[in-house]
This record gives C-alpha cells, sequence and structure tokens, in this order.
C-alpha cells in the first residue's frame, strides 16, 4: 500500500524554486509515495515568530489542522515549514492559554487542532518511512568517485529537543542517505554552520561571507557538489557564487544540488523530470559521474 502525506512546499519553493517540487514528486512516485494537496494551505507563520507569537503559532496551527482534517501526516520540503510546524506544536501541548486562543480562532472557519497528525520532513521520510534498503534497490546508475558535502541546514536539527530529527552535533541521517546513491559524503569543519542565507537582503555582504566559507571549506575538503535539502540554502548556494564572481571577481567552484535531484538521477529519472538546469548547476560535468 502506498504512503500518504500532506505535502507542503512553503512559499519559496512554488515561487523561486519549483525544481525541488518537481524532483521530490518525481522520486516520492518512483517509491509509491502520494502526495496529496491541500490548497487552503497558508504560510507555515514563520516570518511571524519573533514578531507576534500568537498569530504564529496560529497560522502554524491552522495548516496542522487542515492536515488532520484528511487524516495525514505532514510532509515538508521546506525546513522552516518543518521547524515551525513542531515548534508550534510544542508550544500548544504545553501552554494551554495559548492553546485556547488558537483554537478559537480556528473556530471561526469550522477547523480545531488536536495534534493527532505527525509533521515530517522529506530526508526524514525517505530514511525512516521507505528506509535504507528500499531506496538501494532504486538504484540503478550509482556515482562512481563523486565527493559531495553535505549541507542539513540549522532548521532540522536545532532545537533538537523539539525537532528529534538528528543527532544535532553529530548527525548521520543525510550522509547515508547520500552515500546510499554511490557517492561519498566528505567530512568538512564547517558542514553544520549556517549558510547565511537569513542574512540576504538585510545584511548581503555577510550573507556573502558565510556562503563563500562555507563553499571553500567544501572544496578544500575534496567536494565536487554540496548536497542540500532546503529551499533557503540551495538558493542561496546557487546564486552567492555568481554574485561573488561579479562583485569580488572569485570564482567558487563547489555548485550545489537538491537531494532528491541527487537521488533522482541515481534512480535513472531523466534531467528534465527532475527539474535540472544544466547551465546553472553544471550538470552535464556532474552526470559523468554516473556508473555506465
Amino acid at each position: 500500500m502506498a504512503k500518504r502525506f500532506a505535502v507542503f512546499l512553503g512559499c519559496n519553493i512554488p515561487a523561486r524554486l519549483k525544481s525541488y517540487e518537481m524532483s521530490t514528486r518525481a522520486v516520492l512516485s518512483a517509491l509509491h509515495v502520494d502526495l496529496v494537496d491541500i490548497p487552503e494551505f497558508n504560510c507555515c507563520g514563520y516570518p511571524l515568530r519573533n514578531i507576534n507569537r500568537d498569530a504564529f503559532v496560529l497560522s502554524a496551527a491552522r495548516n496542522m489542522a487542515l492536515a488532520e482534517q484528511q487524516n495525514l501526516d505532514i510532509l515538508s520540503l521546506c525546513q522552516c515549514g518543518f521547524g515551525t510546524f513542531r515548534m508550534a506544536g510544542h508550544l500548544l501541548d504545553r501552554d494551554a492559554a495559548l492553546n485556547e486562543t488558537v483554537q478559537r480562532a480556528l473556530a471561526k472557519e469550522g477547523l480545531v487542532y488536536e495534534g493527532k497528525i505527525g509533521v515530517r520532513h522529506l530526508l526524514g521520510v525517505l530514511f525512516h518511512d521507505i528506509g535504507l534498503n528500499d531506496l538501494q534497490k532504486k538504484i540503478s546508475l550509482p556515482y562512481e568517485n563523486l565527493q559531495v558535502a553535505v549541507h542539513y541546514g540549522c532548521h532540522a536539527l536545532r532545537p533538537s529537543n523539539i525537532l528529534r530529527f538528528d543527532d544535532p552535533v553529530a548527525p548521520t541521517i543525510f550522509d547515508r542517505l547520500v552515500e546510499l546513491t554511490g557517492a561519498e559524503s566528505v567530512a568538512w569543519p564547517l558542514k553544520l554552520e549556517c549558510c547565511g542565507g537569513p542574512l540576504s537582503g538585510t545584511h548581503d555582504s555577510l550573507s556573502m561571507d558565510f556562503a563563500e566559507k562555507k563553499i571553500e571549506d567544501a572544496r578544500r575538503a575534496g567536494a565536487h557538489w554540496i548536497a542540500t535539502a532546503c529551499p533557503y540554502c540551495q538558493i542561496q548556494f546557487d546564486t552567492i557564487p555568481k554574485r561573488m564572481a561579479f562583485e569580488r571577481g572569485e570564482d567558487l567552484q563547489v555548485p550545489a544540488i537538491l537531494y532528491p535531484q541527487l537521488l533522482g538521477l541515481s534512480m535513472g529519472i531523466d534531467m528534465e523530470t527532475l527539474g535540472v538546469d544544466s547551465v546553472r548547476s553544471r550538470i552535464a560535468e556532474f552526470r559523468k559521474r554516473l556508473a555506465a
């Protein structure tokens, strides 16, 4: 029986990174996972997190209540969404007054949040629900001599007691998912550092500094590519090198690829279906490392 989830894309993916959705749908379809779209989903609430706590939690709770109506766990592609839903659920479980306020607002739409569903990130579904053994069986074109720097992103790991995704100090889930494709996950000192994405638009120079340090660190570790599973991080690693070349005359040599694209190519799914752009991602060079 196929597994079913309510898919949460977040705000950035439909507008700025459609390839993340395309590649995820292609890979999960091949793995017999059904993604159910809920058109009424709204922003997860993350932008309000440090401005208005009640509005932040209400926005998240509304999405979770909509998924509860269909008795579906949420599969979030966006790490901000994943972290926000988990945090909102944590607060609602522990703050009776907040819960009452949110339930009163939801009731105006005939909704109620009961905390009956789970919230999962894409990597967690692949690792726990599908499992490494079944994923391995789908690999038809394993990579050869491909070294990958795995970038976890901040919102999948912290706060660890609430997210419960992986060990926040020494995570392994993403590394093992990369390695089942035949690629090598390299050790690099800045692996768990922020990509600098949250600073983009407010402090561009510092944002570039963060990304530059990470990309250079990945290069020194021998990585050919950086693997991501967060829209903000992928956008950051995909756009900063171009800005660095234009504004600072620097050529950063380690491009980034979304994990479902990395996985999908090794499963034999074609580049167009995965939303791979051969110019932006230098994928032609990357494709050569697939086993014949």
